[in-house]
């Protein structure tokens, strides 16, 4: 079987991983982000290479720069490259994994929480309304026949996270540690979020491929990834300071519009894969913490200065 993963950041790598141990043959592709046309070539090419090394070749899109913040004219950008290499690609998939948000999804539904694919899909911001965009047309790919799985993912986190990116609450926290910094929260200490340590998501994703493998062609699977299990902002400080053995210096300045405080989280769908979701907040904090200690020694080692 040859996937390929487009998107090497957080979950993209870990995904990379966890195919190549379960036999994968994994493929990658450099993309010139900030050039779209250079961009759309990268991706049709290595598309057709996993085509031309495999005809049921699968694809996990994991790629995505935006966060909340971002303007919308990036994400807008995002948005049409995706349409773009859709509409272009020759061979498309037998299967294909898009990554989506949880959080940006269901930012304004007015179902009570905990929130499921049931749910109604309402963005507060572009990072949301991008998101549901991609979904849209990936359904395009599904009416020409590829299994399609849409993963609507909760707060990722664990280490390999983009450190420059404001957005992960936890890695943020640990740098902070790191530099002595202040990190400042956008929300108050009482919001509810979900946290999905990223091995246990790519052993979610890895496995819910192979399930919508076995789909009929053209099926569209719509899930939830999610830890079922829901701690606030000042659960997740508290358990960095007794973690990181020192209070995390912090400030609260809640932005108004675009953010809401109960965002639990279940799944419907193949809920027995929920079970992957297996890591302690505990034990997922201190491995990201490791990472983000081990980075930071780099970046100010001899040898990590530029």
């Amino acid at each position: 079987m040859t996937t390929l993963v487009v998107g090497l950041g957080l979950l993209g790598g870990h995904l990379e991983e966890r195919l190549l141990a379960s036999g994968d043959a994994v493929r990658t592709v450099a993309v010139p982000w900030g050039d779209h046309d250079g961009a759309l070539r990268a991706l049709l090419a290595a598309a057709d290479g996993a085509a031309a090394a495999s005809p049921d070749w699968r694809l996990a899109w994991c790629a995505g720069a935006g966060v909340v913040a971002t303007p919308a004219a990036d994400l807008d950008a995002e948005v049409q490259l995706f349409q773009d290499f859709v509409d272009a690609v020759a061979h498309p998939p037998a299967s294909m994994f898009l990554a989506s948000s949880a959080g940006g999804l269901y930012a304004g539904s007015p179902g009570p929480p905990p929130f499921d694919e049931r749910s109604e899909v309402v963005a507060l911001a572009p990072y949301g309304e991008a998101k549901s965009a991609m979904e849209a047309i990936a359904q395009g790919l599904a009416r020409d026949g590829t299994r399609l799985l849409v993963g609507r993912i909760a707060n990722l986190y664990g280490p390999g996270q983009d450190l420059t990116k404001p957005q992960g609450l936890i890695s943020q926290l640990c740098l902070a540690h790191e530099t002595r910094g202040t990190l400042n929260l956008h929300v108050s200490l009482d919001t509810l979020r979900d946290y999905l340590y990223v091995d246990d998501a790519a052993a979610m994703v890895t496995a819910a491929l192979d399930l919508v493998g076995a789909e009929p062609p053209g099926s569209a699977v719509t899930k939830v990834f999610a830890s079922g299990r829901a701690v606030s902002v000042g659960t997740v400080v508290g358990e960095a300071t007794r973690v990181l053995r020192r209070h995390p210096r912090v400030s609260t300045r809640q932005a108004p519009g675009r953010q809401v405080r109960d965002l639990r989280l279940r799944s419907t769908v193949w809920p027995h894969l929920d079970v992957l979701a297996r890591t302690p907040l505990a034990v997922g904090l201190r491995a990201t913490a490791a990472d983000v200690a081990a980075r930071s020694h780099r970046a100010v080692s001899p040898r990590g200065r530029a």
